[in-house]
């Protein structure tokens, strides 16, 4: 399953209109790894200064940036957990997406009818929030009943996994998300089969205009990002080499829409490592603490099984010596092992077994 982002909130928060203008922003189908992308999936390239820094130098034919994908999932009401709205449907799709990026609205547009008749960001969270629990909370009550019947058997396992259960199920109950607990490695690896829409990752996105001032979610943990989507708009419309002066002359060093797919990438847990060469300088994207066998494999699958050794340099260091000869006369490539975990802005250059 491709890393995913699911676009969640309340009706005519500007979730639809934040999802199109990702779309803008896009990457060309045929530098996505994956072959079918439905109309309500948006894959989105990551901003990457890095990666020009790189292509100046090695000059070549083609510069491939690496994505991420926003999946707009239908708007969610009160009572979603119940089927209210399109809840069932809503809970299916998020269910499928690896974090969320909730969007909430800080906007005032009388032509834009709020579904609860006012604009109160802290009560639109609590509303989400709540039913992603509710959603949680009713799939964990079947399942701890059933396993609590299986564990009477006398199975060491499930009676280790109803435990495990009930310690989530009263997390649930007390109005908290599965996120804030800690599990130990093999509590883990039960839990994350469980599929529960509370322990992925989430992003508050605040949907803001002129007026906006403040903290408006108080005693939120998780990332909250500030983007007047009226105001992108109007950047993503103007031709692409106007869009950069404009964002300057707002004061802003990059775009919102470019700050939620980096923050978005982070919260994955994602990093990003390059191969360049005068053919193609290209971003690629791993789990952080991803071994260089594994990293080869995203370049192709056989990489892994034929992998010898890895040559990696700084993205930086790369720039500054203008290019690999250099590099490699100052003795600044590093050779590396089975076991390197690679780094965030290393250039990899891997030799393979054929």
């Amino acid at each position: 399953m491709p890393l995913s982002i699911g676009i969640v909130g309340l009706p005519n928060v500007g979730k639809s209109t934040l999802f199109n203008l990702l779309t803008k922003k896009g990457v060309e189908a045929a530098n996505y790894p994956f072959c079918t992308i439905d109309p309500n999936v948006g894959v989105v390239k990551v901003p990457d200064f890095r990666l020009d820094k790189l292509a100046a130098v090695s000059k070549p034919k083609k510069v491939i940036p690496t994505a991420i994908e926003f999946v707009d999932i239908a708007g969610l009401v009160a009572g979603a957990h119940k089927g209210e709205g399109l809840g069932n449907q809503f809970l299916a799709h998020i269910r499928e997406c690896s974090a969320i990026c909730e969007v909430i609205r800080d906007f005032k547009d009388k032509n834009v009818i709020h579904v609860e008749g006012r604009v109160d960001p802290a009560s639109d969270q609590e509303t989400i929030n709540m039913e992603l629990i509710f959603a949680d909370l009713a799939s964990m009550e079947k399942r701890l009943e059933k396993t609590k019947k299986e564990a009477k058997s006398g199975d060491k396992v499930l009676i280790y996994q109803t435990l495990i259960l009930d310690k989530i199920y009263q997390q649930l109950a007390a109005g908290k998300p599965v996120r804030d607990m800690i599990f130990d490695d093999e509590e883990y690896i039960f839990v994350k089969t469980l599929n529960l829409l509370t322990i992925k990752p989430i992003i508050y996105l605040l949907n803001v205009d002129e007026t906006h001032s403040g903290d408006v979610l108080p005693g939120t943990k998780e990332q909250i990002i500030k983007i007047n989507v009226k105001l992108e708009e109007e950047i993503v419309n103007l031709p692409e080499e106007e869009q950069a002066e404009y964002i300057k002359e707002l004061g802003l060093e990059q775009s919102g829409l470019d700050r939620l797919v980096q923050t978005a990438y982070k919260t994955l847990g994602l990093e990003t490592f390059f191969t360049t060469g005068a053919d193609e300088t290209r971003a690629w994207t791993v789990k952080l603490g991803t071994k260089a066998p594994q990293a080869a494999g995203e370049i192709h699958t056989d990489f892994i099984k034929g992998f010898v050794r890895a040559e990696v340099i700084n993205w930086l260091k790369f720039v500054e010596c203008g290019g690999e000869a250099k590099a490699r006369e100052l003795g600044l490539i590093r050779t590396e092992g089975k076991d390197y975990i690679v780094q965030d802005g290393d250039v990899c250059n891997f030799l393979i077994n054929k």
